[in-house]
């Protein structure tokens, strides 16, 4: 994965934070059109703004860019109910056992 996926990662850990273009753009101190921007991949933020991404949706540069595909996920502050946060590490566990399965 790479920078190409930018957008798509910006997308998705803003809904993630139940934020909407405008409020995150309120949050950046740009204006909306720019986060629409950014998340079609039509354009990149200054390295300013990306400093400002990061910040703002507790994230790492690397994740954003590509070169790393760890996200740290709090579950105990994700707001999901006991039922939800089993399921999940259950999912997550699968995924890990697949990946398992591949290599051998």
């Amino acid at each position: 994965m790479g920078i190409e996926y930018f957008g798509d990662k910006l997308k998705t850990l803003r809904k993630s934070k139940k934020l909407t273009q405008a409020e995150l753009a309120q949050r950046l101190e740009i204006s909306k059109s720019s986060v629409t921007s950014y998340e079609q991949g039509r354009i990149y933020p200054s390295l300013e703004i990306f400093s400002k991404i990061c910040e703002t949706l507790n994230v790492s540069s690397d994740y954003l860019l590509g070169v790393s595909d760890e996200l740290p996920i709090k579950l105990s502050t994700a707001g999901l109910s006991d039922e939800e946060m089993k399921l999940l590490l259950q999912f997550l566990n699968l995924i890990e056992q697949n990946r398992i399965y591949k290599d051998e």
